[in-house]
């Protein structure tokens, strides 16, 4: 997650699933993150479009969509155990 908390109003990006990232981007407020987009990043404009328990859920999902593409040597290496 990127967030832009010295912007008003904060800002921030996230990756997604692709099925996520369609809903979230036809949203308003939501679109693709410059630069990564390509990779399914979503940008919000305002962090207050979303409630705390959705950005908890948002939060642990781009880590485990990141975290799960890492070469299983360097999950090992920095202790990153993901759920099957």
């Amino acid at each position: 997650m990127i967030t832009s908390p010295d912007r008003f109003p904060v800002n921030a990006s996230f990756k997604t699933s692709d099925e996520d990232f369609d809903l979230l981007t036809s949203q308003e407020g939501f679109k693709p993150s410059p630069y990564m987009a390509r990779y399914k990043w979503v940008h919000v404009e305002d962090i207050s479009r979303l409630s705390k328990k959705q950005w908890e859920q948002y939060a642990r999902m781009s880590y485990e969509i990141i975290a799960a593409k890492l070469p299983k040597k360097l999950k090992s290496e920095i202790g990153i155990t993901i759920p099957e």
